[in-house]
Parts: structure tokens; sequence; C-alpha cells
């Protein structure tokens, strides 16, 4: 039986509060607050109202579901806030940057740093506590900001999109309701903003619903951070430096950040593609392994562990983004692969796609036409902005490393004397699942433990970024077809599910003598990767209840 819900309207919808989300909001707010005294001093023309802009977030605050390295360029933060300088919680300027090879026992320091490792001009930043702060802004701009509601599903209206479902409240696990049970409500706007952060789930509902994809298919990674306390003289504020090498493989993508935060904080990270040829590979026990090397070894010796998380990005750049309008809605940000794959900056590329979106939807506000029509001003703007100068430079570099780290360093090099072009443009791409090679029956590893000091289990790492969910709910974590999980992956590719997840959800477990999938979907970090990396694209994720997931506070 289809549940009551109830109904809301308003002018604009924004699924999702990170900084491409808000910035689309606040700049809307202000947009219309210039158009509504300029009416007023000519006393003619209908008025908008910013309270008619609803932003959906399904954490449990602002920020708690915001993680990045994170180093920003301020460029569309000064534009979005120009006077951000005297209340933006940014860390520390970037004071030094450098770029190191790796081997098991040494690190090499190039002499001159490569251009996309260079971040003079940019700031280490809490994303969490950056998009916390323009929260607060939206809020006092008059746009309402609901936290712990997540879109559930998209409102579909002749040829476009209406609005968005929230998720269901009070379902038990087998989907029943309990005595808290509350149906998601149905909000109902002229124009809806998929703001996700990458692989939405709404996001890549519309996309498939409406054959939305680009020349190439997305490509993704997955980001691992651990947030430390070390003595201050170890690493200066805004010290930045990025390696390459030990312990990822020359024939798969991927490398580590150290960032310099003040009073002895300290930022560390490991980013791998998701497209390497070995299902058993294991990007958690990779990350604490490259903890080990005794560059970062001397850096956290005696430091304390504080926070842990992990997500995933979209690599593809300019051949994989999607169509960005249709009828009544707009896709921005990562949802939308707004990021940069040379130098994996996206918070000013997000901001600014999103105050992009803002022009647009203004302009149609004024008209009062939300077609796929009007909207398409929006690429257009995206076209003539910095964000496609960046982008069309490194349109080609990521798919240059499918095949391998000196291959692309090859292909990046040629890209960089030529514009971007390279030597084959546009270079295709494929899924990053497609990469895995069958294994037919190899044993298990011997998974990764840690020595509790230096490097730790996944489930001691999930405690550190604060996650939690309602056990009594609907599990999240659709999986189409479990039997494949338990026969043909299990044989396949030994069910790469327990290795790609750097939260310890997906286990095979023994039940009467048979292998078995077991879920623990409370320990969800929300990074996606399950639905990006199962080589049978069977896993599907979806809302869990609003306010559950990950706390990534500080990071």
């Amino acid at each position: 039986m289809t549940p009551q819900r109830e109904q809301l309207e308003a002018d604009v919808l924004i699924v999702g509060a990170g900084p491409a989300g808000l910035a689309c909001a606040l700049h809307l707010a202000n947009l219309i607050k210039k158009h509504n005294e300029a009416r007023a001093k000519t006393a003619g023309g209908a008025q908008l109202s910013p309270e008619s802009i609803y932003v959906l977030e399904k954490g449990r605050e602002v920020g708690a579901h915001q993680l990045s390295g994170a180093i920003m360029n301020p460029k569309a933060l000064a534009e979005l806030v120009p006077d951000y300088e005297k209340s933006a919680p940014l860390d520390t300027p970037v004071t030094d940057d450098a770029a190191f090879f790796f081997t098991k026992n040494s690190a090499y320091r190039m002499p001159i740093t490569p251009p996309p490792f260079r971040n003079k001009g940019n700031f280490v930043v809490s994303l969490s506590k950056l998009t916390k702060w323009i929260g607060g802004l939206v809020e006092k701009a008059g746009v309402n900001l609901f936290t712990q509601f997540g879109g559930a599903q998209l409102i579909y209206e002749r040829e476009g999109v209406a609005g968005v479902i929230t998720e269901d409240k009070g379902l038990d696990k087998n989907g029943k309701p309990k005595d808290n049970y509350t149906p998601g409500y149905e909000l109902r706007a002229n124009v809806t903003v998929l703001a996700e952060g990458t692989r939405g789930s709404l996001t890549k509902q519309l996309v498939a619903a409406k054959k939305l994809d680009n020349i190439n298919p997305q490509s993704y990674g997955i980001g691992i951070k651990e947030l430390w306390d070390v003595q201050p003289e170890r690493v200066q504020p805004g010290f930045v430096a990025h390696t390459l090498g030990w312990p990822v493989s020359t024939d798969m993508y991927g490398g580590g950040w150290i960032y310099g935060l003040s009073n002895g904080r300290l930022s560390i990270g490991l980013v791998i593609a998701l497209e390497y040829a070995d299902p058993q590979f294991d990007p958690h026990a990779a990350f604490q392994t490259w903890k080990t090397h005794p560059f970062l070894k001397q850096i956290l010796d005696g430091g304390k562990l504080v926070r842990y998380g992990a997500k995933s990005l979209p690599y593809g750049g300019w051949y994989a983004m999607p169509r960005t309008y249709v009828d009544g809605a707009l896709i921005i940000g990562d949802s939308a692969s707004f990021l940069d794959s040379q130098r994996l900056k996206g918070i000013h590329l997000a901001m600014k796609s999103g105050m992009l979106a803002a022009e647009t939807i203004f302009e149609a506000l004024l008209a009062g036409d939300f077609s796929a029509t009007k909207l398409s001003a929006f690429p257009q703007k995206v076209e003539r902005s910095y964000i496609k100068e960046e982008m069309w430079a490194v349109r080609n570099f990521h798919q240059s490393f499918q095949s391998g780290l000196f291959g692309g360093l090859l292909h990046a090099g040629l890209q960089f004397i030529t514009g971007g072009r390279g030597l084959i443009d546009p270079m295709r791409a494929h899924a990053g699942h497609e990469a895995y090679h069958k294994i037919n029956g190899r044993p298990a590893p011997e998974r990764f433990h840690g020595d509790g000091k230096l490097t730790f289990d996944r489930l001691t790492d999930v405690y550190h970024s604060g996650t939690r969910h309602e056990d009594d709910q609907p599990c999240h974590l659709v999986v189409a077809d479990t039997n494949i999980c338990s026969t043909k992956c299990l044989i396949e590719y030994g069910n790469p599910c327990q290795y790609f997840c750097p939260a310890a959800v997906y286990e095979i477990v023994q039940e009467k003598g048979a292998p078995q999938l077991k879920i623990n979907a409370a320990n969800c970090v929300h990074c996606k990767t399950c639905d990006i990396a199962d080589p049978y694209q069977i896993i599907n994720w979806v809302v869990p209840e609003g306010g559950g997931g990950p706390n990534y506070e500080g990071m």
C-alpha cells in the first residue's frame, strides 16, 4: 500500500549540503536578495523568496559526511563570500610543497615539484568545518536547510523531474513500520539540484533513466584518510607533500598525501584508482602498509590517531561528465564529475558549478521556464568559465594511466605540451570493475591486522570515523542476487567486496557448512565503493535512515 505522504512545495530543492549544494543555495539567495532590493526601489515586478529554497542533507549535521584531503583553491570561495578570510575556518595556508617517490625503505624528493603538485596560494582545510561554516551563512540568508533527510527517489513528471521523496523513517529491518514510523515527505520543486557527491544514488537513477552518459563511463578512485595529532616539530603547518611509488605497484594508479595543519595536527591518506586487476587487492591494507614507510613512521611515532574516513572520487573528467540538465533538474559538483583529475582538486570546481547553477536557476525563476531548453544555459555557463579551462587541459589525463604508471607519465607529458590533447583525443576508458582478472579459486590472502599503534584494522578505523546507524532498519546495501556472491563470485573473483570495502561491511561466513554473504551495514561510511567496484554490478547503495553514517568532525 502506498503511504500517505505530506507534500511540500518549493521553488528550488537542492539534494546535498556539500560545497556544491551550499554554494548553489547561498549564491541563489544572494541573487534573490539583490533582485528584491532592486524591485523595492522601483516598486515594480514580483519578488522572490530565499525561503522557497530547500536544502536536504542526509548527515546528522552539515559537515558530518564531508571528507577530503583537503587542499583548497580559494578562488570560488572568494567569489561566493568576498570577505571570507575574516571568518572562514581556513586552517593554514600552504607554505611548502614537495613530491616524493617511495621505494620500500627510501624516499626521494623530486628536485623540482611537478606543476600538478604545486599549491602555493592554496589552503589546507577541513572540508567538514568549511561546509559547516557555509551552512551557517546559508541559513542566515533565509534558506531552509534540513539535516537528517536523504533523497530516496525522484518524482518524474512528463519528460522531467518534479522533486524528490525523502526516505521513510521508522521501518524495521523487514521493512515493516515500527511505533515511530514516519513516511518520507514528497518535496516538489520547479528545479531539483542533485549535489549528492560521488556516485549519488539519485544521480545514478537519473543518468540511467534519461541516458545522460558521456562517451566514457565514469572512472573512480577511493581515498582513505586518517587525521593524527603528532609532535608539532615533526611537520610544519602548511607543509604539503605527495608521494608516488611504494606500496602502490606500477600497474596501478595511486599515491599518498601528507598535509601539515596547525597545532600539531596531520592529515594523511592514500588514493587508489578503482580499476586494478587483482580483485583481492585491499586499499585499506595498502594505506596501513604505506604508513610503515620510514618517512611516515618517523613523523607518526608517538602520535595519536584522531579520526578516520573514506570516500570515492570521480576521476573520469570532461569526457565522463554526464549531461547535467533535464526538464526540472540540474546535476552539479562531484555528482557531475567536476574534479580536476590531474591535481585531484575539486572543492573550488564544485563550488563554482553550484554558483553557475544558481545563476541558471535565477534566470529560470524570472522567466517562469524550467524546461531543459532553459536549463541548458548551465553547461553553456560552464563552457565559458574556468571550470572548462581547467578540466579541458586534463581531459585525457586519467585515461592515460589505465595501462600503468610509466605509460601514463609519457602520455601526460605529451598532453602537457599539447594543451591536453596528447596522442589520442578523446582517449577512451573502460569501467573500472571490468579490469578485474579472474582468480579461479585462488586461496584468500591473510588479512591485515595492524599493531594498534601505527597501523590499524578496519574495525578500529571505523570506530574512529564516528559511524553509527540505527540497527533495526532495512539494509541500505541492496544486493540483487546473493547467490552470485556465495557461488560464482566466490570462485571467479574471491568476493572483492571483502577487500575493497574500507569499513568491513562485507563478509563471507559459513552457515550450515555453506558460504553466505553477511552485510554489516552499520559499519558503512557511505563511500559508495561497493556500488562502484562490484564485478557484477549487483550492489545498489541507497540512502539509509537520515542521520546515520559517519561523523567526519574536523576532517
